[in-house]
């Protein structure tokens, strides 16, 4: 038997920190932690009390560093794309410009390697650019 092929299309780094999952409309949210992200998604842990659907649309906020710096503050527009017992993923479906280089930044630190980073952006634009043209 042989093994199955790595499907996934971006580097995941692992990165615990608190993070911020907010409702849709912005009336609820849920903090939990952080277990790895990549350009394309994050894994989290499951708050206390929340049951998400697949499909479900939320806000992330993670907060770099600790002095509250408004310019540190990752805001990415998420889908809920898995979900088990103690975990939910979330694939971004958008975030703003300074976030994108924060956490461009982020994955090309913990990675180590620049071509790696140019695959994961190269792949990104890719399906960003397939994703546009199904809603056309």
């Amino acid at each position: 038997m042989t093994p199955e092929p790595n499907k996934r299309h971006f580097s995941r780094i692992s990165f615990r920190e608190p993070i911020r999952i907010i409702s849709h409309g912005g009336n609820s949210w849920w903090t939990c932690s952080l277990l790895d992200i990549s350009l394309h998604g994050a894994l989290t842990s499951m708050p206390e009390h929340w049951r998400p659907h697949i499909g479900d649309d939320f806000k992330l906020e993670l907060q770099l560093g600790r002095d509250q710096d408004e310019d540190l503050l990752l805001k990415m527009n998420v889908r809920v794309s898995h979900i088990d017992k103690d975990h939910v993923g979330f694939e971004i479906e958008d975030m703003d410009l300074n976030t994108a280089d924060h956490l461009r930044r982020l994955v090309e630190l913990n990675l180590g390697d620049e071509e790696i980073l140019q695959r994961n952006i190269e792949e990104l634009i890719r399906q960003n650019s397939a994703r546009q043209h199904s809603r056309a």
